[in-house]
């Protein structure tokens, strides 16, 4: 891909992610990406893979529903009104057409009687269970079908300074093949320059929540932590991991435990902890080599701020 191309994209849909509280007005988007104002949907929907207003919907849904399930306090008027809806009734009517079911069954999986086909599921070809976001449900019914004795969990607060990184992000979200890809390609730049292997501390930025959002169109960045000497150019991005309290989880398990875990520290630990997420993504700092070891090791960490 052109590199001007995905650096005019990429400020758009920062722009979108940045407002998406807000109205959108679809000629404004275009004005940013620098593109001609005829050409500019076609582009992106030929680089994003939707179009700008399927991709804007999709996000503020995504991001409506993750407030549903985390922020119970909030009541489902005033998570619609947050996300650029009019009223509670606009709101409820898009979120039972994307995901197949009302407000309140995604926040009471267990009164759920009848459900359709999203377009989540017809469109994105993911299978959405609104009991799946909720990780004492998982425990309940899925714990018995895995074998946790690889399994260690620990959590703690932890101060940590401002990392300069080099970043290459993947190209197809979450899917694993594209994820070691994107990998392969920062090691072998990071050896180039003089980082070793087993030298290096590697970071993911994982924006999206896999169990809301469909696997590919999750947003997924690899980085790598450099020195202040180290020169990045393209394809790589620099980037900054910044300093602050994150809430460290230290994991060991199979792939597929991974979301459980994550899940946890925001359904288990955060209501009492005394902080609320920061807005910055989830990072997974990986310990080992999953594809060597068969299993992984990491710590998740999520920046906090002060409620």
């Amino acid at each position: 891909m052109n590199k001007k191309y995905k650096v005019r994209i990429d400020r758009v849909i920062q722009y979108i992610e940045t407002n998406l509280a807000n109205s959108i007005s679809l000629t404004e988007v275009a004005k940013i990406s620098h593109f001609s104002v005829y050409h500019f949907h076609r582009i992106f929907t030929g680089i994003v893979g939707e179009t700008v207003n399927d991709y804007i919907v999709r996000r503020r849904l995504e991001r409506a529903v993750n407030l549903l399930i985390f922020k119970t306090e909030l009541s489902v008027t005033q998570i619609a009104l947050d996300n650029g809806f009019s009223s509670s009734a606009n709101f409820s009517k898009s979120i039972k057409l994307h995901f197949g079911f009302s407000p309140s069954e995604i926040r009471n999986p267990e009164k759920i009687k009848n459900s359709k086909i999203g377009k989540i599921s017809s469109k994105y070809g993911k299978d959405f269970k609104p009991s799946d976001l909720y990780p004492s449900r998982i425990t309940n019914e899925v714990m018995n079908k895995i074998n946790l004795e690889d399994t260690n969990m620990n959590i703690e607060v932890r101060e940590l300074d401002s990392q300069r990184v080099c970043t290459l992000a993947s190209e197809r979200g979450y899917e694993p093949e594209a994820i070691y890809q994107a990998w392969d390609k920062l090691i072998d730049w990071a050896v180039f320059n003089g980082i070793k292997q087993d030298e290096q501390k590697r970071f993911a930025f994982a924006f999206d929540n896999p169990t809301v959002t469909p696997v590919d169109k999750c947003r997924y960045t690899a980085s790598i932590v450099i020195g202040e000497d180290v020169q990045v150019k393209s394809p790589f991005s620099l980037s900054e991991i910044p300093k602050g309290k994150y809430a460290v989880l230290y994991f060991k398990g199979s792939p597929e435990e991974t979301i459980k875990a994550q899940l946890s520290i925001y359904s288990d630990w955060l209501p009492n902890s005394g902080f609320e997420p920061d807005d910055f993504p989830m990072l997974e700092r990986y310990l080992n080599d999953a594809r060597i070891d068969g299993y992984v090791e990491m710590e998740i960490h999520v920046k906090l701020k002060e409620i």
